[in-house]
Protein backbone atom coordinates (compact mmCIF):
# COMPACT_ATOMS: atom_id res chain seq x y z
CA UNK A 1 0.00 0.00 0.00
CA UNK A 2 1.38 3.35 -0.81
CA UNK A 3 2.62 5.61 2.07
CA UNK A 4 1.75 8.53 -0.22
CA UNK A 5 -1.61 9.91 -1.44
CA UNK A 6 -0.10 10.30 -5.53
CA UNK A 7 1.86 7.20 -5.15
CA UNK A 8 -1.59 5.90 -4.73
CA UNK A 9 -3.10 7.84 -7.40
CA UNK A 10 -0.10 6.68 -10.05
CA UNK A 11 -0.87 3.14 -9.13
CA UNK A 12 -4.53 3.24 -10.08
CA UNK A 13 -3.85 5.19 -13.19
CA UNK A 14 -1.23 2.71 -14.41
CA UNK A 15 -3.70 -0.09 -13.62
CA UNK A 16 -6.28 1.41 -16.30
CA UNK A 17 -3.15 2.59 -18.60
CA UNK A 18 -1.92 -1.21 -18.88
CA UNK A 19 -5.72 -2.28 -19.44
CA UNK A 20 -6.14 0.18 -22.42
CA UNK A 21 -2.42 -0.62 -23.58
CA UNK A 22 -2.80 -4.25 -23.59
CA UNK A 23 -6.37 -3.53 -25.28
CA UNK A 24 -4.51 -1.72 -28.35
CA UNK A 25 -1.84 -4.21 -28.69
CA UNK A 26 -4.52 -7.26 -28.84
CA UNK A 27 -6.15 -5.16 -31.53
CA UNK A 28 -2.92 -4.44 -33.66
CA UNK A 29 -2.41 -8.67 -33.46
CA UNK A 30 -6.15 -9.27 -34.37
CA UNK A 31 -5.71 -6.92 -37.57
CA UNK A 32 -2.54 -8.29 -38.50
CA UNK A 33 -3.59 -12.09 -38.46
CA UNK A 34 -6.43 -10.96 -40.69
CA UNK A 35 -4.40 -9.23 -42.96
CA UNK A 36 -1.91 -12.23 -43.06
CA UNK A 37 -4.99 -14.53 -43.34
CA UNK A 38 -6.08 -12.22 -46.48
CA UNK A 39 -2.39 -12.20 -47.84
CA UNK A 40 -2.41 -16.14 -47.73
CA UNK A 41 -5.59 -16.74 -49.41
CA UNK A 42 -4.35 -14.27 -51.93
CA UNK A 43 -7.12 -11.81 -51.99
CA UNK A 44 -5.46 -8.67 -52.92
CA UNK A 45 -8.21 -6.57 -52.54
CA UNK A 46 -8.72 -7.29 -49.23
CA UNK A 47 -5.25 -7.38 -48.23
CA UNK A 48 -5.32 -4.04 -49.43
CA UNK A 49 -7.70 -3.00 -47.25
CA UNK A 50 -6.42 -4.58 -44.09
CA UNK A 51 -3.18 -3.56 -44.68
CA UNK A 52 -3.98 -0.10 -44.76
CA UNK A 53 -6.17 -1.00 -41.60
CA UNK A 54 -2.95 -2.32 -39.64
CA UNK A 55 -0.86 0.58 -40.57
CA UNK A 56 -3.57 2.92 -38.99
CA UNK A 57 -3.75 1.60 -36.16
CA UNK A 58 0.16 0.97 -35.63
CA UNK A 59 0.76 5.20 -36.58
CA UNK A 60 -2.20 5.66 -34.31
CA UNK A 61 -0.50 3.44 -31.66
CA UNK A 62 2.65 4.70 -31.93
CA UNK A 63 1.43 8.57 -31.95
CA UNK A 64 0.06 7.36 -28.35
CA UNK A 65 3.24 5.84 -27.64
CA UNK A 66 2.01 2.35 -27.05
CA UNK A 67 4.60 1.17 -29.39
CA UNK A 68 7.56 2.25 -30.58
CA UNK A 69 7.63 4.07 -33.29
CA UNK A 70 10.42 1.74 -34.88
CA UNK A 71 8.95 -1.06 -34.10
CA UNK A 72 5.76 -0.09 -35.75
CA UNK A 73 7.44 0.87 -39.12
CA UNK A 74 9.81 -2.37 -38.75
CA UNK A 75 5.75 -4.21 -38.84
CA UNK A 76 4.03 -2.17 -41.62
CA UNK A 77 7.84 -2.67 -43.41
CA UNK A 78 7.00 -6.33 -42.98
CA UNK A 79 3.61 -6.00 -44.02
CA UNK A 80 4.23 -4.06 -46.68
CA UNK A 81 7.09 -6.52 -48.01
CA UNK A 82 4.48 -9.40 -47.94
CA UNK A 83 1.94 -7.42 -49.82
CA UNK A 84 4.10 -7.30 -52.67
CA UNK A 85 4.82 -10.40 -53.13
CA UNK A 86 1.57 -11.10 -53.80
CA UNK A 87 1.20 -8.25 -56.37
Amino acid sequence: MPNIKQAGKRARQALVRRASNRSTKSEIATARRIFVTAVESKDKAKAMKEFSAFCSMLDKSAKRGIVKNNTADRRKARAAAMLAKLA
